[in-house]
């Protein structure tokens, strides 16, 4: 049912398995996905040491989690997700190499979502789940664990990870909408001109 409009799926949750390729391009921001296969963490420092030293993992269709997991004899015990928004500036090389899904909580910028435009998705996991996620996920290595367990990049098998498109690959973003949505409730509830609060 790739390609219909939010809202007329009737709920239904579609399956992805990285190597992700143009299917995320039909899908929409609000869809509710589950997502296998091979993903990768990757947070600030690990951001930043991929720019300096090169992604050490095949980006082509790949999904990256911004997500510091807690790791222990080599077994996941919390793997929340991390503020995206703090890869707003640090995503962009990520996306022109093949990256076709990111993944955390709280949305990204504008210029992550013009960014993904005609490329690419932003997958949306709940705070506060990280037990949730650790239990669908199983380590199968470690790129740059100097960094630390919450920097390094972790590759990690998921197995049917529940997620929401938040930012779709046609400009739509989820967060941006209800930030709108709430703005203008706002408005509406207290009586304010749009140019007071803009």
């Amino acid at each position: 049912m790739l390609g219909v409009p939010p809202g007329e799926r009737g709920g239904e949750t579609l399956n992805l398995k990285t190597p992700l390729g143009d299917e995320v391009l039909d899908l929409r921001a609000g869809d509710r996905v589950s997502l296998s296969g091979i993903i990768y963490t990757a947070r600030d420092e690990a951001h930043l040491r991929m720019m300096e030293e090169g992604i050490p993992f095949d980006p082509e269709g790949a999904a990256v989690y911004h997500c510091g997991p807690v790791v222990q004899d080599g077994r996941l015990l919390a793997a929340g997700p991390t503020t995206s928004a703090r890869m707003n500036s640090l995503t962009w090389f990520l996306i022109d190499a093949g990256v076709r899904a990111l993944i955390g909580k709280g949305g990204m910028g504008q210029e992550v979502v013009e960014r993904l435009r005609g490329r690419g998705v932003y997958l949306a996991f709940t705070g506060g789940c990280a037990a949730l996620a650790a239990a669908r996920m199983r380590i199968t290595g470690v790129y740059f664990e100097e960094l630390g367990m919450a920097e390094a990049v972790w590759v990690i098998e998921a197995d049917s990870l529940p997620l929401t498109v938040g930012i779709d690959a046609h400009g739509g973003d989820l967060f941006a909408a209800a930030q709108e949505k709430a703005k203008t409730k706002f408005q509406q509830r207290f009586n304010i001109k749009q140019d007071i609060i803009s």
